[in-house]
């Protein structure tokens, strides 16, 4: 249920939800929507929901999959995992039952650090921040380490299983292998980091990618993690370094880590990933799980 990626800041991508809507500029020349008409083509089976062509398209309704919530726990290696590549765990029609499930996943499977990005950062916050979200979390975590059926490291599953009081005596909320991050693409959607601000999360990060403009209104506090990029394909949109390197002075100065993942151009690799003459691979900062 696991897929090998080619982007870069990540190792593996889960995606237990796939379709979505676009909402705003960076969601123009989606490449998840133009990627789930192909698969929906070749007769991939979660990709065979069409979406309001107003706002998705073929293969890009959105779609729960039950079958792929497990994933995660058969993998023992840890891995970074780049939650929903093809959807957005943010959607207001992502049932919260649902979304307690993946992250009970989450939870039960601390060998790996859980990158889940947003555009819908408000939606997410009113979810993480709820007692009864956090109490559903914990529901689900005791439900699967009741199952032997249900492939847990065994440390994991005893360590669920002899614990009976709430959520905070197994482990502390926010999940420590969570990431959660949003998506900016030009200075009107600056908000979206003031709400991921409120998120309860241990690593907080933002997507600039595709970045479309200059972002002077960007405030990095409480930002662990800063990807940028520039936009692939046909109808790309140029990238301008200045605007790049305005936030690579402002990650330097507040101490957060920078990857810049691609000048963009026809092809991901056209333009390279060098900024003044290096490269920033970049990551932040995390406790061993």
């Amino acid at each position: 249920m696991s897929a090998g990626t080619q982007i870069e800041w990540t190792e593996v991508t889960w995606n237990p939800t796939t379709g979505c809507d676009r909402i705003s500029p960076g969601c123009d020349n989606c490449y998840a929507l133009n990627l789930a008409k192909r698969l929906k083509s070749m007769g991939q089976a979660k990709y065979q929901r069409d979406g309001d062509p107003r706002t998705s398209g073929p293969g890009f309704g959105l779609t729960m999959h039950e079958e792929a919530l497990l994933a995660p726990l058969r993998w023992r290696r840890s891995r970074k995992v780049f939650v929903n590549s093809m959807s957005d765990i943010g959607h207001a029609r992502v049932p919260a039952a649902f979304v307690a499930r993946v992250f009970a996943t989450m939870a039960l499977a601390p060998q790996h650090h859980f990158q889940v990005l947003t555009k819908r950062p408000r939606h997410l916050r009113r979810l993480l921040e709820s007692q009864k979200f956090v109490d559903a979390v914990w529901a689900e975590m005791e439900q699967l380490a009741a199952q032997d059926t249900v492939p847990l490291a065994k440390p994991v599953r005893a360590d669920v299983r002899r614990r009976t009081a709430k959520w905070n005596a197994l482990s502390a909320w926010p999940l420590a292998n969570v990431w959660i991050g949003t998506s900016v693409e030009s200075d009107e959607y600056c908000w979206r980091a003031d709400e991921l601000r409120r998120i309860p999360a241990t690593v907080r990060f933002l997507s600039l990618e595709p970045l479309l403009g200059p972002v002077p209104s960007l405030d990095l506090a409480g930002i662990d993690w800063v990807i940028v990029g520039g936009e692939s394909g046909r109808q790309h949109r140029p990238l301008d370094l200045d605007w790049v390197r305005a936030i690579r002075d402002q990650c330097v100065d507040h101490q957060v880590a920078l990857f810049f993942k691609q000048i963009g151009g026809l092809t991901p690799k056209a333009g390279g990933r060098l900024l003044d003459g290096r490269t920033w691979d970049e990551y932040p900062p995390t406790t061993a799980t």
